[in-house]
């Protein structure tokens, strides 16, 4: 039995043209897990076009797997990226991005991001579910320490998407724009009911 695990790779800033060069590298280094991919997709500054990293939620065998998985990415290898974070999550919707039913494009969608120590909060799901695309603990690569909540979400606004946090729970809680990623046609069984743009190295990652 897999685990499931969030990466999410911060861009270095000035990186755009080097993200470009090696897109089809990428796309072909993220084929290999197309079969484990939960979710995927890039996160933006707050002009919506600039690039801020790149989030990527996949089963994995074990620790060492996801470690590999982030860092043989050809991205990080050629330095697009300035860091890394790396953790254990669980998929407390049971399901993939791509059975979102609000599909791929349409209204604002964001990663909430929050870290913490201490008792667990926030494992059960929102009561209004409607938006959630991804949701679930982050954890210890041993499954037992709680280190904080990572959700994509569609939501109103960031205080909107913030709000199905816990706030006092958490030492920090960050909201990025964030759309869904992937080549167009990636997974081949994707739900596609809303036409999508073509590709670019901001948009598809």
């Amino acid at each position: 039995m897999g685990m499931e695990f969030l990466c999410y790779h911060r861009d270095r800033p000035g990186s755009v043209a080097l993200r470009g060069e090696l897109l089809e590298q990428h796309w072909s280094y993220m084929d290999r897990y197309a079969t484990t991919m939960i979710a995927r997709g890039p996160t933006f500054a707050e002009d919506g076009d600039t690039p801020t990293g790149s989030v990527h939620i996949v089963d994995l065998p074990d620790p060492a797997a996801a470690r590999a998985f982030a860092f043989d990415e050809p991205n990080y290898q050629a330095g697009v990226y300035r860091d890394v974070l790396l953790r254990r999550w669980r998929n407390t919707l049971g399901r993939t991005m791509w059975e979102f039913s609000g599909g791929r494009v349409g209204g604002n969608r964001y990663l909430v991001l929050g870290l913490g120590t201490g008792q667990a909060a926030d494992l059960a799901v929102p009561p209004d579910p409607d938006g959630l695309i991804a949701y679930g603990p982050l954890l210890s690569d041993d499954g037992a320490t709680w280190l904080g909540t990572a959700a994509l979400v569609r939501a109103a606004d960031p205080d909107t998407a913030r709000a199905i946090l816990t706030p006092e729970r958490y030492a920090g809680i960050e909201v990025h724009d964030w759309q869904f990623g992937g080549r167009p046609s990636w997974p081949e069984d994707a739900p596609q009911s809303t036409p999508i743009r073509a590709p670019s190295a901001i948009s598809q990652r």
